[in-house]
């Protein structure tokens, strides 16, 4: 069985997506694939009540309780490592990795970026789409590196850019295709080859 550990910082709204994929595409039978855990670094996250909602095991590893980046992460891959995971998918994660433990991941550990990398990575993708009078937005699969947003890319959707958004109004519309994309590009990923 090939284990997925979700990491999450707020919502969970992609990890939602996730499960609900996994569930409906019976992912474990198809693709020998399962959500093993789900993690966040914010005790407080709403996304573990829903992740809890889904019958999915969670787990807090809370950054506030660490000396630096460099003790977090290595906590937070112990309660990872205790999944054996095939692939470690950020979903919302809110966190800078060190390039230790991107390394250690290397190959396993995917996100999801609000914009068409390799155009604005980093935080206020909307409100720079905008800014920048760019006609499409949309998400970005990738594989992480050590560099923020610049991994290779694994699948993309595209979102028009409508004359009256908002940073809000084309972050709302994004999402929903975001919640289409992952699942997509996760399952691709789980295919044997």
């Amino acid at each position: 069985m090939k284990n997925l550990v979700i990491l999450i910082s707020s919502g969970g709204s992609n990890m939602a997506a996730l499960a609900r994929a996994a569930r409906q595409d019976d992912w474990e039978r198809r693709l020998g694939a399962r959500i093993a855990a789900v993690i966040s670094n914010r005790p407080d996250a709403p996304g573990l009540d829903l992740a809890r909602a889904l019958g999915l095991p969670t787990e807090v590893v809370d950054h506030q309780q660490f000396e630096g980046r460099e003790a977090f992460d290595t906590a937070l891959a112990g309660a990872i490592d205790l999944h054996q995971p095939a692939l470690v998918v950020l979903a919302g994660f809110m966190r800078i990795l060190t390039p230790a433990f991107v390394a250690r991941y290397a190959g396993r550990l995917v996100n999801i970026h609000p914009s068409l990398l390799p155009a604005f990575p980093g935080l206020r993708t909307h409100a720079r789409a905008l800014e920048a009078g760019c006609r499409f937005a949309g998400a970005t699969v990738h594989r992480v590196t050590a560099d923020l947003d610049h991994g290779p890319i694994l699948d993309q959707a595209i979102v028009p850019v409508m004359p009256d958004d908002t940073p809000e109004s084309l972050a709302a519309r994004v999402l929903t295709q975001e919640h289409v994309l992952y699942p997509r590009a996760i399952a691709r990923l789980l295919r044997p080859s």
